[in-house]
């Protein structure tokens, strides 16, 4: 879709658009190009913070390094796109976003992003 460092796929029926991205290093200028006004977007959610993995000692790469944007840097570059439903999916267990109680998922919540959880439903 987007070089080698994002995976996704579009699917379109002609009335409706959906993206599926499970892992995204950058959004680029065509990616949002592509994504503005989508009616669904599942994107890639594994880390909240960049260095999250070497600050918590499970790592010593960044999310960058890895080939993932923050959802930190995920949630300021959706923010003018017009996306009408956005889910985080493919998220690490050391995202906090995973904690119904964090204040990192209060900051996903109120952003109006949804969280993907096992046997989610998702109807447009």
């Amino acid at each position: 879709m987007e070089g080698e460092d994002t995976v996704g796929v579009a699917v379109d029926d002609g009335a409706r658009r959906f993206f599926f991205i499970p892992g995204c290093a950058a959004m680029t200028p065509g990616l949002a190009a592509r994504l503005r006004g989508a009616d669904l977007v599942f994107f890639d959610g594994t880390l909240y913070t960049d260095n999250e993995m070497i600050r918590a000692g499970l790592g010593q790469k960044t999310g960058l390094r890895m080939g993932h944007m923050s959802v930190d840097a995920t949630l300021a570059a959706f923010a003018d796109l017009g996306v009408r439903r956005r889910v985080f999916i493919h998220i690490n267990n050391s995202n906090p976003i995973l904690m119904d109680d964090s204040p990192q998922r209060r900051v996903v919540d109120q952003a109006g992003w949804e969280v993907a959880f096992d046997g989610m439903e998702i109807t447009l």
